[in-house]
């Protein structure tokens, strides 16, 4: 069993920054790609950030410049560091990571939070 745990959400104003993370626990062999994605109210779920095992980074135009993916490979941690936040930011943000379980190490699973809510208003 795996889980994956958001953290650090919540209300900020505009300008304003906000740290997620999400810690993924259970029986895990090895983690590839963790990384974040947004849905907004009515819309689909889009990529914000990600981060491969080795050190590759993909982001979303709309965030480039202005959020951060790092991780702690020791603590199964991955974060995203947002700043210059704006309202259209606002959505719930989903963790990602595809995992290599301890009961099935040759087969690659995808894994989500269960996600935290990111609002930017004044």
């Amino acid at each position: 069993q795996v889980q994956l745990v958001e953290s650090g959400g919540g209300l900020v104003q505009p300008g304003g920054s906000l740290r997620l993370s999400c810690a993924a626990s259970g029986s895990i062999f090895s983690i590839n790609t963790m990384g974040w994605y947004r849905q907004a109210p009515g819309k689909q779920r889009d990529l914000v950030a990600t981060l491969t095992s080795g050190g590759s980074t993909k982001y979303a135009d709309s965030v480039k410049g202005r959020f951060t993916v790092s991780r702690d490979n020791a603590k199964n941690t991955v974060y995203l560091q947002m700043n210059s936040l704006k309202p259209e930011d606002t959505a719930v943000y989903y963790c990602n990571a595809d995992i290599r379980t301890m009961w099935a190490p040759s087969r690659t699973l995808s894994y989500w939070g269960q996600g935290t809510q990111v609002t930017v208003s004044s």
